[in-house]
């Protein structure tokens, strides 16, 4: 089957053909992505009301060079799959408006894709992996350790009480004087720095939940950055290592804790998968490798290119669903907010009001 995927929930504008076999393999036909990062950059992050109107003078030429770029008309399209939350609500209206109008004129099925099933599923379009699976879930609006039991069928183990994890080294860029979008910016300075030089925290370090807390770290770093002000070249690079640093050993203990849970409740998982933005972080991939080491199972990371919001995950997401017969009417509504896991609590002490909590 063929789906034309796109995905419209935040900053990146984009759109991709996906080829998926009977067996579930997969072939990308064509991703294409448009970063509004400059559009954005003066302000030190997304304005929505910039974001929603570069989707709607983008998107329909990113849709057509990917269908040019895939050598795919649109009568062949098995499905057209939109990201429909949960995001900033004037870019989900954007993509899920336009893939209405395709599916309408097209007499295609619609598939309304919730974004972060779309992270959870990416590991399924670049390697040949089974259910179920542990997914460690960790962008700019969120951080989850969540159960991966087939398509549709999702279980969250764990979740931040505060910020998201992207959202953490997108502050600390900025209380820091670093350029946007900070998180790979605070990568490359924490590459020079000493990671020693300054005690910060280790949140929820021992708890026996999977929960994630990172607001006090961030505080802790805005305190130092405060007690040396101004600071030098190589005190950004310090707090940088310090902090990366510190994000590292929570999330190894966090996710053991993740794993732990996993496998008392659902048996042992078929891998450890990292999905979503702070996947690329190089830093973040090597404690990975630790955890999934330590708890004998193999870890599974896409390509940094499929870990930031882009088409294909839409699109492959959209075929999983559709191959499982699951489709939706041009009544489906666009979220703000959506929930991975249907039956998930709000931990004690939440705090976040960022999209899909």
């Amino acid at each position: 089957m063929l789906v034309l995927g796109i995905e419209t929930t935040c900053d990146e504008t984009a759109a991709a053909v996906v080829e998926r076999q009977a067996d579930g393999s997969a072939r990308i036909l064509s991703n294409i992505v448009r970063s509004q990062t400059g559009e954005h950059a003066p302000y030190g992050g997304v304005v929505p009301e910039i974001a929603a109107r570069a989707h709607v003078d983008l998107l329909d030429g990113i849709i057509a060079n990917a269908m040019k770029d895939s050598g795919v008309d649109f009568p062949a399209l098995s499905g057209v799959a939109a990201a429909a939350g949960p995001g900033l609500i004037g870019g989900v209206i954007v993509g899920l408006t336009t893939a209405k109008a395709i599916a309408l004129v097209h007499r295609t099925p619609l598939i309304a894709v919730n974004h972060l099933e779309a992270h959870a599923l990416t590991p399924r379009l670049t390697c040949a992996l089974e259910f179920p699976y542990c997914l460690f879930l960790a962008s700019g609006g969120h951080t989850q350790i969540v159960a991966v039991l087939g398509v549709g069928n999702y279980v969250r183990l764990g979740t931040t009480v505060d910020d998201a994890m992207g959202e953490a080294f997108d502050k600390v860029a900025k209380m820091l004087g670093l350029p946007y979008p900070g998180g790979p910016q605070v990568e490359r300075a924490a590459v020079d720095g000493d990671a020693t030089r300054f005690n910060f925290p280790r949140p929820m370090l021992g708890r026996p939940d999977a929960n994630f807390s990172l607001s006090g770290l961030k505080t802790a770093v805005r305190n130092e950055a405060a007690r040396i002000d101004p600071l030098e070249p190589q005190d950004i690079s310090d707090i940088c290592a310090g902090f990366q640093a510190a994000v590292l050993e929570a999330t190894a203990d966090r996710l053991s804790v993740g794993l732990k849970l996993f496998e008392e409740r659902f048996g042992p998982p078929s891998a450890l998968v990292a999905a979503g933005g702070v996947a690329a972080n190089q830093a973040i991939r090597g404690a990975l490798e630790g955890v999934a080491a330590k708890a004998q199972t193999t870890l599974i990371i896409p390509p940094p290119a499929l870990c930031t919001d882009n088409g294909a995950m839409i699109a492959w997401a959209g075929a999983e669903r559709l191959a499982a017969g699951l489709t939706d009417t041009l009544e489906t509504p666009p979220r703000a907010r959506w929930l991975l896991d249907a039956n998930a609590q709000a931990p004690a002490g939440f705090a976040n009001t960022r999209a899909g909590f």
